[in-house]
């Protein structure tokens, strides 16, 4: 963990890590939407960005938790930028 950056879990693996080492994603219109740059607006969640930390949070229904809104999410635009990295 880093000395002064801010401590977040993951809503995936639950390990608390530096928020420089999460993916921040916010909800939009139904869709998950990756926030890297950590300024979109609304309350986020926080993931490692890798496909099994994602499919552990959507096992456990994390998204739905954390995030208001719908119960039900696309992630879609989560996978689509994780796989671009």
């Amino acid at each position: 963990m880093a000395g002064n950056c801010p401590v977040r879990t993951c809503v995936g693996c639950r390990m608390r890590c530096s928020d420089v080492e999460l993916l921040r994603v916010v909800v939009s219109d139904g869709e998950l939407i990756p926030d890297p740059g950590r300024r979109l607006p609304g309350r986020g969640a926080w993931v490692h960005p890798t496909n099994g930390c994602v499919a552990m949070a959507q096992q456990r229904r994390a998204f739905a938790r954390a995030l208001p809104g719908s119960r039900s999410f696309d992630e879609t635009p989560i996978h689509r930028f994780i796989t671009e990295e």
